[in-house]
């Protein structure tokens, strides 16, 4: 495989890119992986690229400043959470008039609360489990009666499925509703779907080759995403082409309602009849060597340094090639 690397006159007009990363959610650990990943490939690929841990000895005590001290041209975002991916982050860069990767400010606020982007794609007519809305005061015997014997709880502003755990009745419900709350204040309980599990990643607005997941843990937890060896990700996923293309036109879809730019990840399973089911949208998916992105890419002949010079280069106008 050929080395890749941007030409000069590409190189010029990134200019000089931060990698800001890191941040204080509780994927901060998956960001620092994620970053020095990203880093190290735009580096290789001949980008003047240098790291930013917004939340680390030097940004702690005020990220805002640790930014406006720093002298670059655009940014490659790559924080995961609270704080880096719902809008707050992306927000900081409109005001210091900075290009950036990814969503902006709105749609990275929705696409970072599950409860507003099912709202959003059931108010369009895209496929989404049912589901209901959980507080300390809720009836979880009425919930669980009417979502079905088994239910899956969520916070609702976490990813990497930090504090999602699964009930199979109002009891189960209602702890599973307490370990989420631990976490955020706001959580949904959805309708388990007991079909296969994908993800379709996009680039540039269009999908990406389906990965089909396979764990043996109850659900694609955090230790199945990032700790486990026997998680499976399988391109053949024994959808017919024509499925495959349902799915993906599904996820662009559900990526352009709500208004996200750039790249991303679509997460979807199908329920009992086979129909899909989006599940939740990922704008800053994980870039380790875990991550999903990545390996789809790669399915499409796009190597690593490809894959985060185009999406860099989402925020001007040329686009990368992909590796030879």
């Amino acid at each position: 495989m050929t080395e890749y690397r941007v030409d000069a006159q590409t190189a010029a007009t990134l200019g000089r890119v931060a990698v800001v990363h890191g941040g204080t959610s509780s994927e901060r650990p998956v960001s620092l992986k994620s970053g020095a990943a990203v880093l190290s490939a735009l580096q290789r690929a001949g980008v003047d690229a240098f790291g930013i841990d917004l939340g680390g000895d030097q940004g702690a005590e005020n990220p805002v400043q640790q930014l406006q001290a720093a002298t670059f041209d655009r940014a490659f975002l790559i924080l995961h959470g609270a704080g880096g991916e719902d809008g707050v982050l992306q927000g900081v860069m409109e005001m210091l008039v900075k290009p950036y990767t990814g969503s902006g400010v709105a749609a990275s606020a929705i696409g970072m609360d599950k409860l507003r982007t099912k709202q959003l794609w059931r108010g369009a007519g895209l496929p989404t489990p049912p589901f209901a809305v959980l507080t300390q005061d809720t009836d979880f015997s009425a919930v669980a009666a009417g979502l079905g014997s088994k239910m899956i709880v969520k916070p609702v502003h976490e990813g990497s499925s930090i504090g999602m755990s699964v009930a199979d009745d109002a009891a189960g419900l209602q702890q599973a509703y307490n370990t989420a709350a631990g976490f955020d204040r706001s959580v949904i309980a959805e309708r388990w779907m007991s079909g296969a599990e994908f993800t379709v990643g996009i680039l540039e607005g269009q999908a990406l080759p389906v990965i089909k997941l396979e764990t043996s843990h109850d659900f694609y937890d955090y230790e199945a995403k990032y700790l486990a060896n026997d998680t499976r990700y399988r391109f053949d996923h024994e959808l017919t082409s024509a499925q495959a293309s349902e799915l993906q036109q599904l996820a662009e879809q559900a990526f352009s309602v709500l208004g996200c730019h750039g790249w991303g990840r679509v997460d979807v399973m199908q329920d009992e009849a086979g129909n899909f089911q989006l599940l939740e949208i990922n704008t800053a998916p994980g870039m380790t060597d875990h991550s999903l992105l990545p390996m789809a890419a790669a399915e499409a002949g796009i190597c690593f340094e490809a894959l985060v010079v185009k999406i860099l280069l989402t925020t001007v106008s040329p686009n990368a090639t992909a590796c030879e």
